[in-house]
C-alpha cells in the first residue's frame, strides 16, 4: 500500500495528505476540550432544585398566612383583606363596589359581597369594624331623642301623614266617588298600587255607579269592597254623536269594534237618539248596552 502510495500522481497525494492533517487537527480539538469539560454530579441538581421547590413553597406559605385581625372593609387595603384569608376575587370585588361609591355603613353590608361564604363571614365578623364615618347618619341621635323628635313634629305640624296609614274598623266606609289616593290607602286590603289603580280607573270610565266596578280592576282584592260607598255620583259623559273612533275607544266600556260600529251607524244613518239603536250590531248585545248607558249623551 506505501509502494503504491509513492507511486501515486503528486496532485492525489498532496490531496490525502491535507485530509489526514485535518483530521488531525479535529482529533486535537475535541482531545482538550473533553478535558477542560466540568462535570457536574446528577446529586448537585437535584439538590438544587429541591431547594428552589421549598423556598418557593415557603414563600407562597408567607404570603398566604391567614392573619384574623380587626379591619374595616372601607379602608382595608389589598394586603390586609388577603391575610384575612379573602380570595383574590373577593378583593377585587370589595375594590369594585368602593370604586362604585358603595359604603360599608354595618357590618352586616359586607355579608352582600359577591364570593363571600356564610362560613367566611361568621369567621371575620367579629373583626369587622365600621369607622364613625361610614355608620348611618341616624346613629348620630339616641333612639329616644328620633322618637321625641318625631312626636313634637306631629304636634307642630297638623297635617303630618303617618308613612302607614292606619286602616279603618270593620264597618266604617269611605266615600268611593271621591276618595283620594290617601283616603284609599285606609281601607284595609289596599296599597299605594291598588289606590293608584282606582282613581285611575275612576277617571277613565268618567266616575263609578257601582262599588261592584271595582272587581273590573284586575285582581282588585274583593273584601275591600265593604268598606267602600257611594255618595253623590257626579258622572262625566262622553257625547258619542261627536267623538272620532280614537277618541270614542279611549273609554273602557267601548272597544275598536264598537267604536268602528257607533261610527259606521252615524254615517249611514246620521245621529245616534238612543244607545238600543245600536243593538242591532252583533258588537252591541244588551248588557253591553246597560253598562255604558249612564256614560253617554246624545
Amino acid at each position: 500500500m506505501f509502494k503504491e502510495f509513492f507511486y501515486m500522481h503528486k496532485s492525489d497525494r498532496r490531496v490525502i495528505l491535507a485530509l489526514l492533517a485535518v483530521g488531525a487537527v479535529v482529533l486535537a480539538v475535541v482531545s482538550l476540550t473533553e478535558g477542560k469539560e466540568e462535570k457536574v454530579p446528577i446529586s448537585s441538581i437535584a439538590d438544587t432544585i429541591s431547594l428552589s421547590h421549598k423556598e418557593r413553597r415557603a414563600e407562597e406559605q408567607r404570603h398566604t398566612e391567614k392573619v384574623l385581625a380587626p379591619f374595616d372593609p372601607n379602608t382595608a387595603d389589598s394586603t390586609q383583606l388577603l391575610q384575612l384569608g379573602l380570595s383574590p376575587r373577593i378583593v377585587s370585588n370589595i375594590y369594585r363596589y368602593r370604586q362604585a361609591g358603595g359604603i360599608f355603613s354595618e357590618k352586616k353590608d359586607f355579608a352582600q359581597m359577591y364570593g363571600l361564604t356564610v362560613s367566611q363571614y361568621q369567621e371575620l365578623e367579629p373583626y369587622i369594624t365600621i369607622a364613625r364615618e361610614y355608620r348611618p347618619a341616624s346613629t348620630l341621635f339616641p333612639k329616644q331623642s328620633r322618637q321625641a323628635a318625631r312626636h313634637d313634629d306631629v304636634h307642630r305640624d297638623s297635617t303630618f301623614v303617618p308613612r302607614y296609614p292606619v286602616k279603618i274598623a270593620p264597618g266604617e266606609t269611605i266615600d268611593l266617588a271621591t276618595a283620594d289616593t290617601a283616603q284609599l290607602q285606609t281601607v284595609p286590603g289596599i296599597g299605594p298600587y291598588y289606590a293608584r289603580r282606582i282613581v285611575d280607573y275612576r277617571k277613565r270610565l268618567g266616575g263609578f255607579v257601582s262599588v261592584d266596578q271595582l272587581d273590573e280592576i284586575e285582581d282588585f282584592p274583593s273584601s275591600a269592597k265593604a268598606f267602600f260607598h257611594l255618595g253623590t255620583t257626579v258622572i262625566q259623559r262622553i257625547n258619542i254623536n261627536a267623538l272620532s273612533l280614537n277618541e270614542l275607544k279611549r273609554h273602557p266600556y267601548i272597544n275598536f269594534r264598537q267604536a268602528r260600529a257607533i261610527t259606521d251607524y252615524r254615517r249611514l244613518y246620521g245621529p245616534i237618539s238612543d244607545l238600543h239603536d245600536l243593538s242591532l250590531s252583533p258588537d252591541f248585545p244588551e248588557e253591553a248596552i246597560a253598562r255604558l248607558l249612564p256614560y253617554v249623551e246624545y
